[in-house]
């Protein structure tokens, strides 16, 4: 199954594509929006984000078909390309695999973020004695979101060494992005139910469910409807990519508008197997107005990120 191309391979756009650039300018200018706010981007130590790429390249075991990396540039470049795309705000989105790597990360986050102020200060944590120690600390140097990645760092996110994480981040009202959806394959502790155990003890946390909580969407959607702090992005969701291996279904649809409040827009950059553009082509073909989209892309993050007018 890894050897199974991509849909599109062919459509690769070349760095800094100007026709690329155009499209999704022209996405912006035909809604009205000064940009977009993407809550998730990933920006990180070049040597890990080198091992990341090598575990594409390599259709690791979490790889359910090849994946090649569209904006494999250094990294002024793939900041250049998205603000070029009008993006205003962005996150670097950090996640450890193991003990002992969290508080590295963060120490690296804080200096990309005082280096490039449209980045919003993203950190990170995993389940060891202590996490409260630097995530305190991150959050005292002005940590605005936070990364859990439950597939990859293979951990039960209502672990008890998490609690009082949680509790740190449900106090300071900071969102954490979080991959805990069974897709692309499912990992020991995916799905909804230890994110709703989390819930259960901290229910004024903002958590935003990366990717839509694919392919367990509705209950995510439930998730969400049942939890006002509960967000979800779109990160990948609704691309013909996706679209290919875990369609979105059609009958969720409609509720889309019951929490469009709190949906809001990632892309994944620049790990991503398409162009930036088909992301947001791809929400344009969801039976939802131009007033849902315009928050979905820009003001529901603009929002939460209490981000300056533009």
């Amino acid at each position: 199954m890894c050897d199974t191309p991509t849909l599109a391979d062919a459509a690769r756009p070349a760095a800094a594509d100007p026709a690329e650039t155009e499209r999704v300018t022209a996405f912006l200018r035909a809604l009205g929006l000064p940009g977009l706010v993407d809550v998730h981007t990933h920006f990180m130590p070049q040597r890990v984000l080198d091992k990341v790429w090598a575990y594409f390249d390599a259709a690791g075991p979490l790889m359910p078909l090849r994946w090649p990396i569209t904006y494999r540039y250094p990294e002024d470049e793939r900041l250049a390309v998205l603000r070029g795309f009008g993006v205003r705000a962005f996150t670097a989105m950090i996640y450890p695999h193991k003990p002992g790597m969290a508080a590295w990360l963060n120490a690296w986050s804080a200096r990309f973020a005082a280096r490039n102020a449209d980045c919003l200060h993203t950190a990170t944590f995993f389940p060891e004695p202590d996490a409260p120690r630097y995530v305190a600390r991150a959050l005292d140097e002005g940590a605005r979101v936070c990364k859990a990645h439950v597939q990859v760092g293979d951990y039960d996110p209502s672990d008890p060494l998490l609690d009082a994480v949680w509790g740190l981040l449900a106090d300071a009202g900071v969102p954490t992005v979080i991959h805990c959806g069974s897709g692309p394959v499912p990992g020991t502790y995916t799905g909804p139910g230890p994110v709703a155990a989390v819930l259960a003890r901290h229910p004024r946390l903002r958590l935003i469910v990366a990717h839509m909580g694919m392919p367990e969407c509705a209950e995510f959607l439930d998730l969400a409807a049942a939890h006002p702090g509960v967000h979800l992005d779109t990160t990948m969701a609704f691309t013909d990519f996706t679209e290919a291996l875990m369609p979105f279904p059609v009958a969720l649809r409609p509720r889309l508008a019951d929490v469009g409040d709190r949906i809001l827009f990632g892309s994944d950059y620049p790990n991503i197997p398409y162009g930036y553009a088909h992301a947001l082509d791809a929400l344009t073909r969801l039976d939802q107005d131009d007033a849902w989209l315009r928050a979905v892309v820009h003001d529901n993050a603009a929002r939460l990120f209490s981000l300056p007018p533009a």
